[in-house]
């Protein structure tokens, strides 16, 4: 499990933060003074640091500042109200943030981009290219389904469904991770696209789609692929 440190000296902002990334499988420690949050990221073990770029004590450039000077990498979100020229400026020449967001935004986007960037530092595993199960294959590489003697192509979004849910097979993965993964936060489908979707999935991968062995249902949570 990922733990993340969200540095926010809004209380509110810092709880619904928190809530929406547990409900995402994040760890969380929430803390609203800056030095108290460059003690923990330069002591605790974190996976990546939410940092409010206004704070009291220590502000966020000064945190960020002072855990690149001693050679801590932990990625680091922004948080700020800032306007985006001056911000582009600031962390580009001085600080060495990975990614920032400017208030007010919503949290869907804050967890696509939490996932984005630990993707681009965390070691790549290598990417599955065909997947077999009983007289099933899947082929990930040409976006085709053969079963038995039947070869049924997918689409790019239903290969991209696919591919996600597998590579967490056995695990449950929310709708707004799907869509964050799948669609991208940049765009703005609903939940409801994603069970379209695996209606669709089941239709041309289970053997009978009012029963699914593969894609299954986790109420409330989401869905999980069983090989």
């Amino acid at each position: 499990m990922k733990k993340i440190l969200i540095v926010e000296d809004d209380r509110a902002l810092r709880e619904t933060l928190a809530a929406a990334l547990e409900s995402e499988s994040f760890e969380v420690i929430g803390v609203a003074d800056g030095a108290e949050g460059y003690r923990i990221g330069s002591e605790e073990t974190v996976d990546l640091i939410i940092l409010d770029y206004v704070l009291p004590t220590m502000n966020g450039l000064e945190v960020c500042k002072k855990l690149r000077m001693e050679g801590n990498l932990i990625p680091i979100i922004f948080l700020t109200g800032e306007k985006k020229e001056e911000l582009d400026r600031i962390l580009g020449l001085e600080l060495g943030a990975d990614d920032y967001l400017l208030k007010p935004f919503g949290t869907r986007e804050l967890i696509a981009r939490i996932h984005a960037v630990l993707r681009r530092v965390s070691p790549r595993s290598p990417e599955i290219e065909v997947l077999s199960s009983g007289d099933t294959t899947i082929n990930f590489r040409k976006q085709v389904v053969l079963k038995g003697n039947t070869e049924i192509s997918l689409t790019a979004k239903e290969i991209g469904l696919l591919k996600l849910l597998s590579e967490h097979e056995g695990e449950v993965v929310s709708r707004d991770t799907i869509l964050n993964e799948v669609w991208g936060y940049d765009k703005f489908p609903t939940t409801r696209t994603v069970d379209t979707f695996i209606h669709k999935l089941r239709q041309k991968i289970e053997e009978d789609p009012s029963h699914p062995v593969h894609l299954i249902t986790v109420p409330w949570s989401g869905y999980k692929f069983v090989k």
